[in-house]
């Protein structure tokens, strides 16, 4: 009998199940409107209007998300706001899965919420779902009604009223929020046709491995071609994950504002983006292994994207905000992401060590460039006034090089190699003294290799036997030292 009275009583408490899903986990209002632009695209529309209105600074914010996609008809209409009631349920190609996205995202942030909806050549029908409703008389009355249409022939709207959970005090900050958050999950629609506003405004993409992103005339650059990775599906089939590495120029954006920098999103913003189904679903720290996150890492990004047939695979929640990997997965690419992680965390080391051997070695190359005039005339420098420039720089060349040397227009370049016994030789004293002294003997190391590279250049040797034949020699004396 007891269990006869539990399968009358249903399985659900609907009051307190309501009251439940409130508190489903959507971390931002930024997340939970993204199930409403999912539901968008996935029914066509390619214009996206989200409205926020606020009639008073105390009261609670209105919000309102309408599309000119296909909308919808009664059927699915009478469903949308039914937990579970998708047609498209545990599909694996597009954005949805379970059909929990609609009411739980708006119930997360409102206590009322509305969906009109309205096909070509139809007229426009309406449902509400109501918090407040279902926890007086635990019933929820989703008969639709009529409703009023907006200005494209077919599409939806969902109204979020009431809403609750918003902290931002100014609907400015809440703006620009939005601007940031959903510029970056849409980024990929945004740069191909998609028309996505908040109050009238155009949504901007924001890539965060700034390959589209121009500063100062500079952008960051794959650091290797994609890695594909082909991984077994779940259903038997094959499906691929495709891996983006990018870099970021240290040599010319470390001089940017810190403002600058965390504007553009060039600090702060390191880590791995996980797209699927073109949309991005998670950002952090995925798929490193043992390699924990530093502050040079924040010079290189990761994008990871993948299809929804390996959802289980990649651990994605209910909310599509984020994912939990398996050990299948961690095994299948973690062992060389983890490599490739720490190979590029060392590139920006050896990047910003340049950055400053250049910044100390400038004392040297004013001093060079100060008594060039006095000096002879290299042959065929061209006409100009004035003499030679100088840049000191620093980099791994063949083992038995010291230094490589270049005169590029009326600056000659000596490129110092890291992995030549000299330069540890050399340097390495220097870097355990302080003080005047220390400058001085590092101006005048730095000026006997420029002049060495000056008289090179002057003779003919650029580059040549001789240069290569004194690395050589000094390397190896150093060496018996």
């Amino acid at each position: 009998m007891a269990a006869q009275s539990q399968r009358d009583s249903g399985l659900l408490v609907p009051a307190n199940f309501v009251l439940a899903v409130r508190e489903s986990g959507y971390v931002s209002l930024s997340t939970a409107l993204a199930e409403l632009v999912d539901n968008s695209l996935e029914a066509g529309a390619n214009e996206v209007a989200i409205k926020i209105d606020r009639r008073s600074r105390e009261a609670t914010p209105t919000i309102e998300v309408e599309d000119n996609g296909a909308g919808m008809d009664a059927s699915e209409l009478a469903a949308c706001l039914r937990f579970g009631g998708s047609s498209r349920f545990n599909e694996r190609r597009s954005f949805g899965r379970f059909g929990m996205g609609l009411p739980a995202a708006s119930l997360s942030q409102s206590r009322r919420v509305e969906v009109t909806a309205w096909t070509m050549g139809g007229r426009a029908r309406s449902v509400v779902l109501d918090v407040d409703a279902i926890a007086a008389d635990g019933s929820a009355d989703l008969t639709s009604r009529d409703g009023v249409p907006g200005t494209s022939p077919s599409g939806c709207r969902v109204v979020w009223q009431d809403c609750d959970r918003i902290e931002y005090r100014r609907l400015a900050w809440l703006e620009r929020a939005l601007h940031r958050d959903l510029g970056r999950m849409y980024r990929r629609f945004l740069t191909n046709g998609l028309t996505l506003t908040i109050n009238g405004t155009a949504v901007e993409a924001v890539d965060p491995t700034l390959l589209t992103t121009s500063v100062e005339g500079h952008t960051a650059q794959l650091a290797f071609e994609p890695r594909r990775y082909q991984i077994a599906t779940p259903t038997g089939g094959t499906a691929c994950i495709t891996v983006r590495f990018s870099v970021l120029p240290v040599d010319h954006w470390h001089i940017l504002e810190n403002v600058t920098k965390r504007r553009v999103g060039i600090v702060g913003q390191g880590g791995v983006s996980v797209l699927r189904a073109g949309r991005e679903i998670a950002s952090g720290w995925y798929l490193m292994g043992s390699k924990r996150k530093e502050n040079y890492d924040d010079w290189w990004r990761c994008e990871i994207e993948f299809e929804p047939v390996l959802d289980e695979l990649f651990g994605i929640t209910v909310n599509k905000q984020g994912i939990r990997p398996t050990r299948v997965l961690r095994e299948a690419v973690e062992p060389e992401l983890e490599a490739i992680a720490r190979l590029l965390n060392a590139r920006v080391r050896q990047a910003f060590e340049e950055v400053r051997f250049r910044a100390n070695a400038a004392v040297s190359c004013r001093a060079a460039a100060a008594a060039d005039a006095e000096l002879p005339v290299i042959p065929g420098l061209g006409p100009g006034a004035g003499g030679l420039n100088y840049r000191i720089e620093s980099t791994a060349l063949p083992v038995e090089t010291m230094f490589q040397s270049e005169l590029r227009g009326r600056t000659l370049r000596v490129t110092l190699n890291v992995d030549h016994p000299a330069f540890a030789a050399l340097y390495g004293p220097l870097q355990a003294m302080e003080g005047t002294a220390a400058a001085d003997l590092r101006t005048a190391l730095e000026l006997f290799l420029l002049s060495f590279a000056r008289t090179a250049t002057l003779l003919g040797h650029e580059d040549g036997e001789a240069v290569r034949s004194w690395s050589a020699t000094y390397g190896r004396m150093l060496q018996r030292s």
